[in-house]
Formats: structure tokens, sequence, C-alpha cells
């Protein structure tokens, strides 16, 4: 008499199925950790500024700030608004370590930007770039949540990452205590290139966790830029809106 199901591969299928919901903590019902209806009930940006992302109230505009002093990079791309429960997963991420969170958010962004590209909308880059943490900031929290991001997207989208490309030599005061014109101050020759990075001609993608003003994001772009390359977007999980809306 055999006791066990001939067929290894429906066993290891079922299995796979069995995924526990990271949002609600139900059955998933699905090989990601993430039920359908959670999915659906996600902070999606819609109308947003062509540019930075921004959320607006209406498709194809570009707000205010980004015509009055237009950015380094081409674009933002970012499938949520900063808002619950995006804010708290990425939170728990960052703050506590809570990888598997981190690794589900990239894994939505990777098929989001995958759709993009598939739909032609979205030109591929040549390689990701995470953006750099500073020292001591590294040491506290043991990760750069940005890698981490960049080495998974670079996994699902099979697009090269550089880690070392990017550095932040100059030591600043965290970003998210400061208003918008103290974080640009801040920044100021905060970033650097690695001896002899490859940057001319290339079409760059910088990632990071969230875009709230774009300080950071426009200073790296405006660096490699400068080092002649021929495109940066920017690829995040979410993006902030307008302090006060």
């Amino acid at each position: 008499m055999h006791c066990q199901l001939e067929n290894k591969h429906e066993v290891y299928i079922w299995l796979k199925s069995n995924q526990t919901c990271l949002v609600c903590d139900e059955s998933s019902g699905t090989a990601d950790p993430v039920c359908s209806a959670c999915e659906t009930e996600l902070p999606w940006l819609m109308e947003h500024c062509e540019v930075c992302a921004l959320p607006l109230p209406a498709t194809g505009l570009v707000c205010g700030q980004c015509l009055k002093q237009p950015a380094a990079f081409k674009q933002v791309v970012a499938p949520w608004t900063y808002s619950f429960p995006v804010d708290s997963l990425i939170s728990r991420f960052k703050h506590q370590a809570r990888w598997p969170l981190g690794h589900l958010l990239a894994h939505l962004l990777g098929q989001f930007l995958q759709h993009r590209y598939e739909d032609a909308a979205l030109a591929r880059p040549d390689c990701l770039l995470p953006v750099p943490l500073a020292r001591k900031r590294l040491r506290e929290r043991g990760f750069n949540q940005a890698a981490m991001l960049a080495r998974w997207l670079s996994e699902d989208l099979n697009i090269p990452w550089d880690e070392h490309l990017l550095s932040r030599p100059r030591e600043t005061v965290a970003q998210q205590d400061l208003d918008a014109r103290t974080r640009k101050r801040n920044l100021h020759q905060a970033f650097a290139l690695a001896d002899g990075a490859q940057v001319k001609g290339r079409h760059l993608a910088l990632i990071d966790d969230v875009l709230t003003t774009g300080a950071t994001a426009s200073s790296l772009a405006r660096l490699l830029m400068d080092a002649g390359a021929r495109q940066v977007d920017v690829y995040c999980l979410a993006r902030t809106p307008k302090p006060g809306t």
C-alpha cells in the first residue's frame, strides 16, 4: 500500500500556494504572501505629477515645483502613496528589520515596473543604483534598505545593480527632520561617485523606499548627469503627498 502521493509536483504546488498574507495574516491563496483583497486595497498612486509623482487632482500634469525648478532626473515611478498600510509595512521593514515585508513590497514594485516595460510606457534602465546610506546610519541600522530593494528588484527584473557606484562620504542630518529648503543645503556635496565609475551614456535608475521632497534623488541625479549619464529615473515604493493635503 502506498501512503504517499506519487506526484511530488502536486505536493510542491500545494505548499507553494499555502502562503499567509503579510498584511492581514490570513491565507493568501496564492504563491505570493499577499491576498488579492489586500493587494487591491493598497493605496495605489493614481493621478500624479508626470515628473516627481506628487499626487495631483488630474492626469497628465506637471506640478508647480517641477515647472519652477526642473529636477535632474527624468521621472519618478512609484506604485503607492505613503499611507496606510504601506507606510506601516515600510517602517517595519526599515526600522524593525522585517525583511519579508520589504521583499514583498519589492516584488510588487517589480511586477508594477515589468508591466510598464511591457506596455512600452517605461524604458528599461541599464543598471539599478540604491541610494547610499550614511556610514553612521548604516552602523545603527545594520543594513541599507535601498540596497536590499535594489537586489530584490534586480533578481525579479533581470537588471544588474551596483551598490558601490554611489557613496555618501559626508555625514548629514536625517532628512525626515528637515524642511525642503534645508534638505537641499544638507545634501550639498554629500554624495560621490566611485573611482572609475562607468556612467557616461548609461540609463540609470535610483532605488529608494520613499520619496518626500525629492532632494536626495535630485542631488544624486545631478551628480550622475554631470558625469555623463544619458538618463536617470527614480524607482521607489511610495510617494508622500504635499504637506497639508
